[in-house]
């Protein structure tokens, strides 16, 4: 008998040297003694083994057949191949089908992808992404709020602001409070064909933009551009940043109401987003914007002001509704329709054209503002009169008016 691992070799030797016979090891290990004497002369050699007879495998009558398929016809899918071999007697599994399909179908050479990089001052990416948060101030209220960010293509510079909703007057909002803290504005914007700012695209191509929108861009000086459909690619300066956002600042964070959302949010970008090194330019953001600014075009000398006016019923209660929230009115405002103008930023009540009221636009939906200037004191209470008690007299002497009385007499 033979010894065929390396365990037995060293167990031959150290039965050796404990002064065992050769007899006494053959029988211990279980092998002859011509086996013993063989490994305690080559010493403690591992011993060699043979190739193992070859196994046909399940799929090797059918290689040359997926082969040749394959090579003829590349895009085949593995289950049409399998469904094929099987009708001709396969019985193996899908696994061993793809592994080979592995080795023998051709690649096909996919392009390199080449980095879009703009010029300085040439174009910046403005985009909506959705987030969900539980203010403190409402436990157990789940809010959808909006983050609208606009992010400098060449230095990738970015400025953002949460929105309670994504209307026509909080995009404009947004995009003057951009072009301020940009403090220019670059030659064009790349959207992504949100709602409020791509209307739509007839056959040929020709992308309608929203109105106002436009207006405001011609007033910066910049023109609009919608990203071509399904090319995700295009506005990967803006998606990135969203991703990057959500993970390193929105998550595990607790906001008081909108307002600490945004103060926060300026904070991280001020001392973290901005002065980072950016990943794709290996850049520092902030000194990539301070090379791209000179590029942007300069402010106009006058802020935009876009108005819409509207006429608006007067409440019982001496409000106006605009834009899904409250505005109060001067309790002394003697008509039931008023003019309401809507700017950007602010709304403004007349009066036969006078200026009565004018309110901070509301984030937001069914929230109401009074303006305590508009409330009439109340007129002044009269003193109390304090009524005089008549004089109290003993029983007695009502007793004896009565027996006068009774008497005939005068009391």
């Amino acid at each position: 008998m033979q010894v065929k691992g390396l365990r037995e070799i060293v167990l031959i030797h150290d039965l050796k040297k404990q002064g065992l016979s050769i007899s006494a090891i053959a029988r211990q290990v279980g092998c002859d003694r011509k086996t013993v004497w063989r490994h305690l002369d080559q010493g403690l050699v591992a011993p060699v083994y043979g190739p193992r007879a070859p196994r046909e495998r399940a799929i090797e009558p059918y290689e040359t057949y997926l082969r040749d398929r394959v090579l003829a016809f590349p895009g085949l899918s593995g289950a049409r191949l399998l469904r094929e071999i099987r009708a001709m007697g396969y019985e193996g599994g899908y696994t061993a089908v793809t592994d080979f399909l592995r080795t023998v179908r051709p690649s096909v050479p996919k392009p390199f992808e080449r980095r879009f990089e703009t010029p300085p001052g040439r174009q910046a990416q403005g985009d909506f992404a959705e987030f969900t948060a539980e203010f403190t101030d409402e436990p157990g209220v789940v809010r959808k709020v909006w983050l609208f960010s606009m992010v400098l293509g060449h230095s990738r510079w970015f400025w953002g602001r949460f929105v309670a909703s994504q209307n026509q007057q909080s995009v404009l909002r947004c995009h003057i409070g951009a072009f301020e803290a940009i403090g220019g504005t670059p030659e064009e914007i790349l959207y992504d064909r949100m709602k409020t700012a791509v209307i739509g695209e007839d056959e040929a191509g020709v992308v309608t933009y929203n109105a106002s929108l436009v207006a405001l861009l011609n007033h910066y000086g910049a023109i609009p551009r919608a990203c071509r459909p399904y090319r995700a690619k295009t506005k990967g300066k803006i998606e990135r940043p969203f991703r990057y956002i959500r993970q390193d600042f929105f998550l595990a964070r607790s906001f008081r109401n909108l307002d600490d959302l945004n103060a926060q949010f300026d904070a991280w970008r001020a001392e973290v987003a901005n002065p980072r090194l950016h990943a794709t330019t290996r850049r520092i953001v902030d000194q990539a914007f301070a090379e791209e600014k000179p590029a942007l075009k300069p402010l106009p000398a006058i802020p935009y002001d876009a108005v819409l006016t509207i006429e608006r019923r007067v409440s019982r209660e001496g409000m106006v509704s605009v834009g899904g929230n409250l505005y109060s009115v001067p309790d002394t405002a003697q008509k039931r329709m008023l003019e309401v103008q809507h700017h950007a930023s602010e709304v403004r009540i007349f009066e036969d054209g006078k200026l009565i009221a004018r309110h901070p636009v509301l984030e937001g939906k069914g929230l109401r503002r009074v303006d305590p200037a508009h409330r009439k004191a109340p007129p002044p209470r009269p003193p109390q009169q304090v009524p005089v008690q008549g004089l109290r007299r003993p029983l007695e002497f009502y007793d004896a008016v009565g027996r006068r009385l009774a008497a005939g007499g005068q009391p």
